[in-house]
């Protein structure tokens, strides 16, 4: 069997038995058919020396690019083993690189203090102004609901219904789960909803053109939102919202079963980063904050205790 075939029947087994979305799909489909071209299409027939060589090629790549193609390439090589299409599976010849998983970026409640500072003066200064009640419609589902950027601009256009406070969402791998709206959340749609852009024939909440309004535009809208609020452009995207809602939930004392409900993270792992990214604050709170951290105060003496005991 050829690579070409053997890469099809692997993603069709993804997308079918694992739910895999689209860009997991595509992504995968990426750095098998690149492996395939280093080896001159034989991929699916490697063996050892084979594999070493594209570790070898990968060894200008960052270890996280490289730990990612590896583990792609070890699915790609039990699935044919599973599937009797080979007798062995020499993935043990793929690199290992160590990678610790980054903590991702997330904005502080002053931040967002600022963020929300700068929506309410773009609704005095432009009183009505359907796009401005669109933007703050965007944010704070953004950072009130932790929606991804895809599964917000295309939220069909009767998701919020009335006075239900949640909705139902159909997330990574085909996974529906239920995200709660807040009462502000639900205000700034409604009050977007009442400019009658997303009425008539349109089937998307945030509507643009002939569909939805893309995930680039509102990364633009983002930025330029964060520019007006004094917050460096490049801190800021949809992603980092995200972030910003499950961290500041989870310093609240949110249940991280519940965060990972609200979230739609299949492994509870993916989620547990949220507690090293609030350990990481409490850890800087105690260097910046205790009294013998700068080397000069002492704590004070115990009542009893005797000078220079």
């Amino acid at each position: 069997m050829g690579d070409g075939e053997a890469i099809s029947q692997f993603l069709e087994m993804l997308a079918a038995e694992g739910g895999a979305a689209k860009n997991t799909l595509l992504a995968y489909g990426s750095d098998l058919r690149g492996a395939s071209e280093i080896l001159g299409g034989g991929l699916t027939t490697a063996d050892t020396p084979a594999l070493q060589k594209l570790g070898t090629e990968w060894m200008a790549l960052s270890r996280t690019s490289v730990a990612r193609k590896s583990s792609v390439l070890r699915r790609f090589y039990a699935f044919l083993e599973e599937e009797g299409i080979r007798a062995d599976d020499p993935s043990d010849a793929l690199p290992r690189p160590t990678t610790q998983r980054a903590l991702p970026r997330t904005l502080s409640h002053g931040d967002i203090g600022r963020l929300f500072d700068a929506l309410e003066e773009r609704r005095r200064d432009r009183h009505g102004d359907p796009l401005t009640l669109r933007l703050i419609a965007l944010v704070e589902l953004l950072y009130g609901s932790g929606l991804r950027a895809t599964e917000l601009v295309s939220l069909p256009r009767h998701a919020l219904r009335g006075d239900r406070p949640f909705l139902i969402l159909r997330g990574k791998g085909g996974r529906e789960r239920l995200v709660p709206i807040s009462d502000r959340a639900r205000a700034a749609v409604a009050e977007w909803s009442a400019t009658g852009y997303a009425a008539g024939d349109q089937p998307f909440l945030f509507p643009s053109g002939h569909g939805h309004l893309s995930r680039v535009r509102l990364f633009q809208l983002l930025r330029e939102l964060a520019a007006e609020a004094g917050i460096p452009p490049q801190r800021i995207s949809p992603h980092v919202l995200r972030h910003a809602f499950a961290t500041h939930l989870l310093e609240g004392g949110a249940d991280l079963r519940a965060l990972q409900t609200m979230l739609g993270h299949a492994d509870i792992a993916t989620t547990q980063i949220y507690t090293h990214v609030n350990s990481a604050h409490l850890v800087e709170l105690v260097n910046s904050r205790h009294p013998l951290m700068d080397g000069t105060r002492k704590p004070a003496p115990e009542p009893g205790d005797a000078p220079g005991s």
